[in-house]
């Protein structure tokens, strides 16, 4: 593994971290979550039985995010509600915005390849914190051509 790699896997690892502590932290009235019964909704709306949220399936979208504005491509493969695969297409023209975006492009599959796509919120990976707003913004979007409802 180049050193490179290494550091693009520490800084995607940090967003991770980042992003898990948050969400920890995001309980509401500081108590613990209400429990369901097998089947039934949890808090999030979800069903804990093997009833998805969304359609399985291949779904494109693009995130923009910044002054100019700027946006990236994103694509995520999706099975029983978890990114089986995510493809992110740098669209920057600028070099350091350019080089920002194919860092986090490569650092990413890493990061979200497994997770719930609920789950998944990324503040900043492989040194970029405005990349991770236009993928979030991307994910948004896809959640809800993906959403069942």
């Amino acid at each position: 593994m180049t050193a490179r790699n290494r550091k693009i896997t520490a800084a995607a690892l940090v967003g991770l971290s980042l992003s898990a502590a948050v969400t920890g932290c995001s309980s509401s009235a500081g108590g613990p979550s209400p429990s369901s019964a097998p089947g039934s909704p949890d808090a999030s709306g979800s069903q804990s039985s093997g009833r998805f949220r969304y359609r399985d399936g291949e779904y494109s979208e693009n995130g923009q995010y910044g002054n100019l504005p700027s946006s990236i491509g994103v694509s995520v493969t999706l099975a029983d509600d978890r990114i089986t695969a995510v493809h992110v297409t740098p669209h920057a023209t600028n070099p350091t915005s350019r080089d920002l975006q194919e860092r986090f492009a490569e650092a990413i599959p890493a990061v979200v390849v497994g997770k719930d796509i609920d789950e998944v919120h990324m503040t900043k990976v492989a040194g970029s914190s405005g990349t991770p707003v236009g993928f979030n913004a991307a994910i948004e979007r896809i959640k809800a051509e993906a959403s069942k409802r």
